[in-house]
């Protein structure tokens, strides 16, 4: 019973962290039909800010002496207004273009953040101690659970809950949700189409922030290609969800945040190793069967 429990925190946390960096890719195509290349190194970036630039191995925190609540906010607020920019700056000039060339201009927007981060702290990864207590594990009907666990799965509890009130109960979130189903229809009956993609991409960088600073918490290390396996991740799971579907997404991280957890427990330990190749073939054997994804929406056969 212990170890079933063991294994389903184990599930639930990882599941979490997929399903909010999903929910950020996820939340950017619905409006915008991008697949936002750049968001790993957005969270990698949400991660640095933390960090005053030094060539040390243990580097000075920058925003460490904040209180938790300002600390939180201050990052949040880095990843929105970094995703707002990148919106305003590039991708509203593209947003009629061809979709390969918003996709290369997403690709090309992570490697000018992964070089400006290369260039202020280099390739070094950066050992951070930030709140390090929550790494201790907490016995629960006999399972060791990290408390970071159960922060994990509350945060994106609430988060996603939030986020459900915020889509169906104001303005913003009404108009994103016919957006999502057909931007141009939409547009045509007078919703705002600017405010309604920087609010994607306000949240979605915000959501960066969030799986950024989980991410740090855990390993207690700042890379500057921390957020590129993240971004992959999430991308496959609003893939497997059905592109445009917010839930599909959410639920696809999830599913693959399960997949992992029991993957890590079934295989033999030579195996192990490989464990991300195993995944990835239940990813194919999942796409063959259901090629459009687990939820088709409109969004998923139109193109803005």
């Amino acid at each position: 019973m212990a170890e079933l429990l063991q294994y389903l925190f184990d599930a639930l946390s990882l599941g979490s962290l997929y399903a909010l960096a999903a929910l950020g890719i996820a939340l950017i195509f619905g409006v915008m039909r991008l697949v936002n290349f750049a968001y790993g190194d957005v969270i990698s970036f949400c991660a640095f800010a933390l960090i005053v630039p030094t060539t040390e191995a243990v580097s000075r925190m920058m925003l460490g002496a904040l209180p938790t609540p300002l600390l939180i906010v201050s990052v949040l607020a880095v990843g929105a207004g970094l995703s707002i920019a990148l919106e305003w700056l590039v991708f509203r000039r593209l947003r009629h273009a061809n979709p390969a060339t918003t996709m290369v201009a997403a690709f090309a927007v992570g490697f000018v953040i992964l070089n400006v981060l290369l260039a202020l702290h280099s390739s070094r990864p950066k050992s951070v101690d930030l709140w390090s207590p929550l790494n201790t594990p907490l016995n629960l009907l006999g399972a060791r659970v990290p408390a970071l666990q159960l922060v994990t799965i509350g945060i994106a509890g609430a988060l996603l809950v939030g986020l459900v009130w915020m889509l169906r109960r104001t303005r913003v979130g009404l108009e994103m949700r016919a957006a999502a189903e057909d931007f141009s229809m939409a547009r045509m009956l007078g919703v705002r189409a600017n405010r309604v993609i920087l609010v994607a991409f306000g949240l979605s960088g915000a959501l960066a922030a969030t799986v950024g600073l989980l991410m740090i918490t855990k390993t207690g290390v700042a890379d500057i290609r921390m957020g590129g396996p993240m971004m992959l991740i999430a991308f496959v799971a609003t893939v497997i969800g059905g592109l445009g579907s917010l839930s599909g997404a959410v639920l696809a991280g999830f599913l693959m945040g399960f997949i992992s957890t029991l993957l890590q427990a079934l295989l033999p330990m030579e195996a192990r190793p490989f464990r991300d190749a195993f995944l990835y073939l239940a990813v194919i054997a999942l796409l063959v069967v259901r090629p459009a994804g687990l939820f088709v929406t409109r969004a998923s056969t139109q193109r803005v």
